[in-house]
């Protein structure tokens, strides 16, 4: 089994993002998920990219993508007590307001072009 930790080490959250299944899970300042894979072969289980996206380090949010990159990619993440942690993890109220109003405008731009 691989097992990689992310831990949050600034001051706001952090927005770990599990790919390529586009998953995210939120950590607060101090906390650290595990990320567990049910791969054992020598090629390297995981890979991170870390990125700075301005709107979002203005909010006090940082970025970091875990690629699984050998295994199954339905990788296990785990918070320090071991209990499984889901995508959209302590995901912040304003943020899924925002999401749900960006879907809402797509949905219509796309019925507004077959019509």
């Amino acid at each position: 089994m691989a097992v990689m930790e992310v831990r949050n080490d600034s001051k706001g959250w952090l927005t770990m993002w599990l790919e390529p299944l586009g998953e995210d899970r939120w950590l607060k300042p101090d906390e650290t998920f595990r990320v567990r894979s049910d791969y054992s072969g020598d090629e390297l289980a995981f890979s991170v990219v870390f990125w700075v996206d301005d709107d979002d380090r203005s909010a006090g949010i940082e970025n970091v993508a875990v690629w699984i990159e050998a295994g199954d990619c339905y990788a296990e993440v785990v918070d320090q007590a071991g209990n499984i942690v889901e995508c959209g993890h302590q995901r912040p109220d304003e943020v899924n307001r925002r999401w749900a109003a960006a879907l809402e405008e797509a949905r219509k731009r796309a019925a507004e072009r077959n019509v």
